[in-house]
């Protein structure tokens, strides 16, 4: 498989990750690293995000992810494989 084909994860964050700027940081973060996908508030308190693109990048995004914004206090971090989905763009939602 070449080197730049697209991949996908999905990722469920927990501990303080809401009202911090996560959803926010996850799509700046990935903006800069050509990833597309969404961030999303889940109702249990987590906050899910998908993203497709290299594998390299998503590793990166991976270690933004673990560490979050600065006033976030990641408690869970929960990485899965993912199908991939044509995503442009990354939202937040």
């Amino acid at each position: 498989m070449p080197p730049d084909a697209r991949h996908a994860r999905r990722w469920y964050i927990s501990g303080r990750v809401q009202g911090v700027g996560y959803r926010y940081f996850a799509q700046q973060s990935a903006n800069a690293l050509g990833l597309g996908g969404y961030a999303r508030n889940l109702d249990d308190g987590r906050v899910e995000v998908y993203a497709t693109g290299p594998v390299e990048a998503l590793s990166k995004f991976a270690g933004k992810l673990r560490q979050g914004p600065r006033w976030a206090d990641v408690r869970g971090f929960e990485e899965q494989e993912a199908p991939t989905e044509r995503r442009s763009s990354f939202e937040t939602y």
